[in-house]
């Protein structure tokens, strides 16, 4: 089965998954997140099938501003939420491959070399990424 997606569903998908990757880097301000930003999006221009040919897409549109981590979270929390009930209807299993992909990316962004666990600030973000993803 082949998923067609549109152009909103599209930027729904790319602005949940990348804006994960963006709130996490925003709370790591004790820590490196330009690091945290490029490993997560690395991972996420990883991923395969129909998603993986979505987040790969460099399409803008995405608004991942704000002038802090509450601004953010508002647009990109929701977004999860939706990119996942969108999935759902469409193809279950590919629902799975992006929650997959998006936790992937969320281990990818925090991993540290030395071994160090998140920061609080970090983990409670990577619960309500979860969290959120788990909603719909």
């Amino acid at each position: 089965m082949t998923i067609t997606f549109t152009d909103h569903d599209k930027l729904t998908l790319r602005t949940a998954a990348y804006g994960a990757v963006t709130l996490l880097a925003a709370a790591d301000t004790a820590g490196s997140p330009h690091q945290v930003a490029t490993k997560g999006s690395i991972a996420l221009y990883s991923a395969t099938g129909p998603i993986g040919h979505v987040l790969a897409d460099k399409s803008g549109g995405m608004d991942l501003s704000g002038k802090s981590v509450a601004a953010i979270a508002d647009h990109v929390l929701p977004a999860l939420t939706a990119a996942m009930s969108l999935l759902k209807q469409r193809d279950p299993a590919e629902a799975d491959n992006y929650r997959h992909t998006v936790l992937v990316a969320v281990e990818a962004a925090t991993h540290t070399d030395g071994g160090r666990q998140p920061s609080p600030a970090v983990a409670d973000m990577i619960r309500k990424i979860t969290e959120a993803l788990d909603a719909a």
